[in-house]
This record gives C-alpha cells, structure tokens and sequence, in this order.
C-alpha cells in the first residue's frame, strides 16, 4: 500500500504569538503601521521636530486642493522659494488619520517637512471655521468639510437655468451658522430674469448681504469683490448657477471650464469636480466648489431647527405650549404669523422639510 504524500509530519503551527503583557496593542496583527496610524489623531505632529513643542502643528502651508494621497499646497512667504522645497505638490503622511471628519480641505493650514525631495504633510491646524455636509450613506466620514478657515461663504444662486431654491439657501444659511461663517446671497444671471423683490427683501430682512450679478454684462461684479476684498470665502450652490463663471469674470486670466446647464432637465451639469482655492487679485481668495443638488445637515436635531430660523424663533415665545413642532400643534403662533405675513411662508416650509428630515432619517448623533 503506497504511503500517502506528507503523511506522519508535524503540521506547521499557523498560532500567532500574542505578547499580552508586553505589546497588546499589536496582538492581533502584524501590521504594526496599521496600528502607528490608527493611533495618530487629526492636528499631531507624525514626527518630532527639533525645536517643536511635541504633538503640535506649526503650520507653513495652505492646502489648495487634495485627493486622497496627495495635497497641492501654497506656501508661507519664505518658504516657497527656499532651495530645500520640492514644490508644492505634496505626499500626505499615510499616519495621519480621518475621524468624524474629511482629513483635509481647500483652506485647511498644514505642516509640510521636506524629506528626501519631496515635501510631506505631517499635521494639520485645528479649523476655526468651515463648511461642512453630510457625508454620504456609503462614506468613510461622517461630516464632508468642503471648505475650511474660511471667512465667507457665498451662496450663488440663479432664478432661472437653473431655477431658484430657496429650501437649499436655507440650508446654507444653517450651515454657515455651525460652521462660524458669514453668509452672503448672490443672485446671478441677472441677464435672463431678476430675482423677485420679495426674496431680495426676505434675505435682507434678516441682515444677509444680498447681491445680483451677470457675469454676461459683468452688473455687480465689482460691488461682488468689494464685499471679497482680503477675505477667504467659498462659492457654492447648485450646478450650473455660475459660481466657476462668476471666477472667470472676476479674474479673465482663469479660464475655468463651465457647462451649459441642460435644456432637457434645466439642471446644472458638473463643470468643477474637486473644490479648489483660487487666489485673485486685491487678496481674494476663493475656493469653488462642486455644485450639489442637495445639502445634508450635520449635528442637528429636529428641536434645534427652529433656533436656526431667527424669524421662527422669536414667534415661538408666544406658543401654548413649550416644546410645540409649530407643525400640527392648536393655538400655535408660528403658524399665525404664516398665516399673518409675518414669517414667509417659503422660509416656514423650509423649517418643515429639514426638522421632518431629520425626524424621518433618525441620525446617530442624537
């Protein structure tokens, strides 16, 4: 009887080793960069630099754009014509580590070391304001940061091609306020038909720098910049509203790639994929944004939506009832001041679609 191949030898043991005393942070796996990464958080420095406080970010560079890997920075003055530097294209230090939120942003003020000629991110600064969404249900993050550090956010919008939203505008106007930003309402493509007078007078009711633009006939363009002079903002809106065409005009020498918006859906179609900050003239600085189609909202819950909407605000100190939606409750005042004129109505449907939102999807963070 022939003997069967291999048989009789001691089988190889596959046991890992598990030093539990000693490493049992790295017990179950061998991958011990795997673990480095994990354990580095958002703002901490990979590597200790000689002269540098340990675990702080001493910032030289802004970034401009990113993709996952890789950061396109403008730096300090000083440093960008130093021989040591490589240029401004940029290896993210693969330590560094997402949480909640996007890792970097158009805006966001990093450390760059130079190491064997080529520059590395190795930290970021703390944000002191920014604009944030929703990630999305298959995201990696909770909160998409679409811009950082920012002083302004511009809401460009179009009352035709596409038309107006003012659900959206109101969002923004939400996320601004979480993210510690000024806001400003823009109405562009004035050329094909001006925005109504209630809604310019709506906005600046409420103390919202409102301006209308064409950037066919170049109207409000300069007013537009006096309001940007020295400040960093970020354009966004819906598609096809003119935010790259709004760049173009402000600064010809651009040249940024615009679509027309579709004449089937009267919807805008994507121009700019990646939010990217542009540097123009008088110290403006802007970061355009990919347009979106809708903003969700983060870290909100549907008893802290009427705080956003200072108009609902006020009026719901006269309800019966303390902890009313304004929605289905009797002897309500928001409601009366719809139906008075004292609150718009389109700011009031505004209110119900995002707190029935929020109630509808029953987030995490509540």
């Amino acid at each position: 009887m022939a003997r069967r191949k291999g048989l009789g030898r001691k089988k190889r043991s596959t046991v890992r080793e598990k030093m539990w005393e000693e490493k049992h942070e790295d017990s179950f796996t061998h991958d011990l960069a795997r673990h480095r990464r994990g354990r580095l958080r958002l703002g901490e420095a990979v590597d200790a630099v000689p002269g540098q406080p340990e675990g702080k970010c001493l910032p030289n560079a802004t970034v401009i754009t990113h993709s996952r890997r890789w950061a396109f920075v403008s730096y300090d003055d000083g440093l960008s014509d130093a021989p040591e530097n490589p240029g401004p294209l940029c290896r993210i230090d693969e330590r560094l580590r997402e949480e909640e939120e996007s890792l970097l942003a158009p805006g966001d003020r990093v450390q760059v070391q130079f190491e064997k000629g080529e520059g590395v991110v190795v930290a970021a600064a703390p944000r002191k304001t920014r604009l944030m969404r929703l990630g999305g249900v298959h995201s990696r993050i909770k909160q998409q940061v679409l811009a950082a550090n920012i002083d302004e956010l511009v809401i460009v919008a179009s009352v035709k091609k596409p038309l107006f939203s003012p659900g959206l505008v109101d969002r923004f106007l939400i996320a601004a306020q979480q993210g510690g930003v000024e806001p400003v309402l823009c109405f562009n493509k004035i050329d094909l038909d001006a925005p109504p007078a209630a809604f310019l007078g709506l906005y600046q009711e409420l103390g919202i720098p409102v301006f209308c633009t064409s950037c066919i006939t170049g109207e409000g363009i300069q007013e537009l910049e006096d309001c940007l002079a020295g400040k960093l903002c970020v354009f966004a809106g819906h598609s096809g509203v003119g935010k790259s065409s709004l760049l173009n005009a402000m600064d010809p020498e651009l040249k940024l790639v615009t679509r027309e918006v579709s004449e089937a859906t009267l919807k805008g179609r994507h121009a700019t994929t990646a939010g990217v900050l542009y540097m123009l003239h008088r110290d403006i600085r802007v970061i355009d944004t990919p347009g979106i189609r809708a903003l969700g909202l983060w870290g909100l819950s549907a008893e802290e939506v009427s705080l956003y909407f200072p108009e609902i605000a006020t009026e719901s100190l006269y309800c019966k009832f303390r902890n009313c939606t304004h929605i289905h409750e009797k002897n309500c005042a928001v409601q009366k001041a719809v139906q008075q004129g004292v609150i718009a109505r389109a700011r009031y449907e505004s209110y119900r679609r995002i707190r029935s939102g929020i109630e509808a999807m029953k987030p995490d963070w509540l």
